[in-house]
């Protein structure tokens, strides 16, 4: 079985949020992507609490184009330190993860 994830990571406006969801798109290193929010995020930055809002985007791809992915959201990204997480997808519908097949880069 294709080993696909799901990459979270928060954008400060919806205008970036945006921008990086089409490119990463564009390139078919995911087959979805959602931007949801604003949300509110609580944390550590400079050794005080923040709180902040951030369209957060849950991004749809596999194990093997996630190194791409993290590089693109990195050069696109404008925050210092982005949160760049994978999270390893354990079984999904049969027919979505058949159309993720079909929509990523082979």
């Amino acid at each position: 079985m294709t080993n696909y994830i799901q990459v979270i990571t928060t954008f400060e406006t919806k205008s970036d949020a945006e921008r990086t969801a089409r490119s990463i798109l564009e390139k078919r290193y995911a087959a979805c992507i959602q931007v949801i929010g604003p949300i509110a995020s609580m944390y550590w930055w400079n050794d005080r609490i923040e709180n902040s809002e951030e369209y957060l985007c849950i991004i749809k791809s596999r194990d093997d184009l996630f190194t791409e992915l993290e590089q693109i959201i990195k050069k696109l990204h404008p925050y210092d330190v982005p949160e760049i997480l994978s999270v390893p997808l354990l079984d999904g519908n049969s027919d979505y993860l058949e159309w993720m097949s079909k929509e990523l880069k082979p």
